[in-house]
């Protein structure tokens, strides 16, 4: 199954993807449960597969796709989790993940435009996994990891490469609003199947310049969720983003920043493809 969630007629909701149509579930797997989040928490989404369609469906072309879970209580980031990644930016290797946080309000959703920040050219794009927690979870062996994961969705870590860079820290540099694409839809891991043979691309404008395979993690969600689950207990919705292939802009010859009017497709098979344009709003405009 595939879960969205959206804005219609300002009024925010979740929903079952069929095809081009959203079975609106706002409300109607239970009273109180009007957010993804909530129907995850509750344990509501496998009761979603049985919901027929009606004429309350709305084409996905009528609303707005919001970040997949657009309240997280935490969102997660694993950095240089690729080889070619780690070594295109001559980092060293370490025997733990990298992991630093996004904050929700810095994410934009499906076909929704990334945000480049006026006060910098150095913003770039990363194509990412990215897991959504399905139950609470506190120091999870390894072997149970992947019982906690309610979906997969598609990820653009999108970087704002100078003040990721102010210091050892990364935070800055990944935070600034509308940066971060997440999407288009949670897709269930029955229709995953084994995530390993997965494959992550990124197409900038048409051309690829990330292609890799889920395959080449060097920490895997099973280890990732495990070590994170270590420091601090998990949560239903939130989201881990498991790195970025190699073939990042800002490593590039001559480098590749992203401009206005660009167009970043990530794309992750079955998963799903997410599309973000990229604009720089005026002065004043919160950014």
């Amino acid at each position: 199954m595939r879960f969205v969630s959206f804005s219609h007629h300002d009024r925010q909701g979740f929903g079952l993807l069929r095809g081009d149509r959203i079975v609106d579930l706002t409300g109607k797997l239970s009273p109180d449960v009007v957010t993804l989040k909530q129907a995850i928490a509750a344990g509501l989404l496998a009761q979603a597969g049985t919901w027929q369609e009606s004429l309350d469906d709305i084409p996905v072309e009528q609303v707005r796709l919001l970040p997949v879970v657009p309240d997280p209580g935490k969102i997660l980031c694993i950095g240089l989790n690729y080889e070619d990644h780690r070594a295109e930016t001559a980092r060293p290797t370490s025997g733990f993940p990298t992991v630093f946080t996004r904050f929700a309000e810095s994410q934009v959703g499906h076909r929704q435009a990334l945000h480049k920040p006026a006060i910098s050219d150095r913003f770039d794009y990363e194509a990412e996994l990215a897991i959504v927690i399905r139950a609470a979870g506190y120091q999870v062996r390894e072997e149970h990891a992947l019982d906690l994961v309610a979906g997969y969705a598609c990820y653009n870590d999108g970087s704002v490469r100078d003040w990721q860079r102010h210091t050892s820290q990364f935070t800055p540099g990944k935070n600034f609003p509308a940066t971060g694409g997440f999407g288009p839809a949670l897709v269930t891991p029955d229709e995953v199947g084994d995530y390993r043979q997965l494959p992550i691309q990124l197409r900038l404008n048409g051309q690829v310049m990330q292609d890799a395979k889920l395959s080449d993690l060097i920490f895997p969600i099973e280890k990732l969720i495990a070590y994170c689950s270590t420091f601090t207990p998990l949560a239903p919705g939130d989201v881990i983003v498991t790195g970025t292939p190699g073939g990042v802009g800002d490593r590039r010859q001559p480098p590749v920043y992203l401009r206005d009017g660009d167009w970043i497709e990530v794309d992750i098979g079955v998963v799903g493809c997410l599309v973000n344009p990229v604009i720089t709003p005026k002065a004043g405009a919160g950014t």
